[in-house]
Parts: structure tokens; C-alpha cells; sequence
């Protein structure tokens, strides 16, 4: 008997314990119910700094409208992230909210490889070969190509190449700036890229008066190879400034003119 009464004392116990749990989880999900948005809190991913926490605020204002005051569990976090995917500095937005009444922003911002300058106008592309507008906020510190440069875009555009000639142009480019960044030798010493308008890319040495007529953005690593021959080579022999153009884009040949 006594064995049994201690079964239904425990079985007594665990049923308050449940209904306990019950209780005060329904009170967590009434209090959740009646907690309304008191502002956001915006988190960067990285260390750009195109857009602002000002300018999430701004776009969600703008866009998505009166979110403070609304019932926290009504707020659209898919639109709020949506709004935001669509700016063309923004790679992705995460959207949450928390107990303490915030909307929660965390965003990922897009990395530049490049950056290309045509006429008054400019534009940069990631590491992907997507291309986006100049930002005011913000200039990023990589690699500029300008001259004859054959993209065609509009004033804010965002988005891919337009044909398939311009994304293989553009995925060679990336290649050739990503091998400069990644070479001390040529990451230090090569100041401008223009591109002319048969096609052709020049590179500009930080120092010296040569220019490097590179062809276009293929055999890159040989082109250098055949850059740095140049150096080790025939700068000795001839001596600093001789020759003012260096012509590398023919297989197997350095070509060089006064």
C-alpha cells in the first residue's frame, strides 16, 4: 500500500508539474502575443560599409512602412528581407525578431573584386561577376579598369553580364585581378588597367614609364611571367625608362619599342 501511495503522490506531482508548465507556457505565448515592435537593431556581417544603419531604416520606412507599434509576431519578416535583397550593395539580409521587442536585421553585404570606370560613370563587380552601381556611402579599395571597358550597363543597374561575350570578358578579368592580389610582386607594382578599344588591356607599372600591352585577360600567368623576364633581363642590360611600350600579348615574345 505504501508502495502505492508513493506511486500516486509522483504521478500528482508530475501532473501539477505539467500543468504548471502549460500555465506559464501559455503566459509566454499570451505575453509574446501583446508584444509590440519598439524599433530595430541592425548588424553588419562584414567590415563595408555601403549602406548604413541609417539607410536600413530609411529602406524599411520607405518600403515597407509603419512596422513600430505593430504586433511583434505580425511583423512580415520575408518582406522585410526582401526589401532589403533588392538593394544592390546588400548579397543577403536576415530578419528575426527577439523578446526584447526589436526587429532584428543582420546584413551581408556584397565583397567588390574589381572595379570599372567608363567615362563619368562606374560600377563594380563581385568575385560572382554580379555588377553593381557605385555607392556613396562608400569607395572599396580594389583593383580599377577603365577605358574602352565592354560592358554595357545603365545608371544602376545590378545584375549580370547582359550576353554571354560579356560574362566570359568579365569572368577573365576577375581571374586576372584575383592573380594580382594574390602576387606581392604585382599587387605592389601595378597602379591602372585600361582597356583599349580593340580589346587589348594595358597595365601600368607604379614606376617607370613603360606600359605593358597585356592583350586580352588570358595566358595570365605566362604574361607575367613574360613581364617579370622584362625586368630581370632586359632592364639591366638597357637600363630604367629605354623603352617606352612592352608588348607581351603574342605568345613566347616580348616585344619592346622606344
Amino acid at each position: 500500500m505504501k508502495k502505492g501511495i508513493r506511486i500516486a503522490i509522483a504521478v500528482a506531482a508530475a501532473a501539477l508539474l505539467g500543468l504548471a508548465i502549460f500555465v506559464i507556457h501559455g503566459m509566454n505565448e499570451e505575453k509574446q502575443r501583446q508584444l509590440t515592435c519598439g524599433g530595430v537593431k541592425v548588424e553588419f556581417a562584414d567590415d563595408f560599409n555601403f549602406v548604413t544603419s541609417e539607410d536600413i531604416e530609411a529602406y524599411l520606412k520607405n518600403e515597407y512602412g509603419a512596422y513600430i507599434g505593430q504586433r511583434l509576431d505580425s511583423v512580415d519578416l520575408i518582406k522585410v528581407e526582401d526589401i532589403l535583397n533588392r538593394k544592390s550593395a546588400i548579397l543577403k539580409a536576415e530578419a528575426f525578431t527577439t523578446p526584447d521587442g526589436l526587429l532584428n536585421v543582420r546584413i551581408y553585404q556584397r565583397e567588390p573584386a574589381v572595379r570599372f570606370q567608363k567615362g563619368s560613370g562606374g560600377f563594380y563587380a563581385d568575385s560572382k561577376g554580379f555588377l553593381f552601381p557605385l555607392q556613396d556611402n562608400y569607395t572599396s579599395h580594389v583593383p580599377i579598369i577603365d577605358g574602352d571597358v565592354p560592358l554595357s550597363f545603365e545608371s544602376g543597374y545590378k545584375g549580370e553580364p547582359k550576353t554571354e561575350k560579356e560574362r566570359i570578358w568579365l569572368s577573365r578579368i576577375i581571374e586576372l585581378v584575383g592573380f594580382i592580389r594574390d602576387s606581392k610582386t604585382w599587387s605592389e607594382n601595378i597602379s591602372q588597367i585600361s582597356a583599349l578599344p580593340n580589346g587589348d588591356l594595358i597595365m601600368v607599372p607604379r614606376q617607370g614609364k613603360e606600359r605593358f600591352i597585356f592583350g586580352q585577360p588570358v595566358d595570365i600567368e605566362d604574361k607575367f611571367s613574360r613581364i617579370g623576364k622584362y625586368y630581370t633581363a632586359i632592364v639591366p642590360e638597357k637600363g630604367e625608362g629605354f623603352y617606352s611600350t612592352v608588348n607581351v600579348k603574342y605568345a613566347g615574345q616580348i616585344v619592346c619599342r622606344k
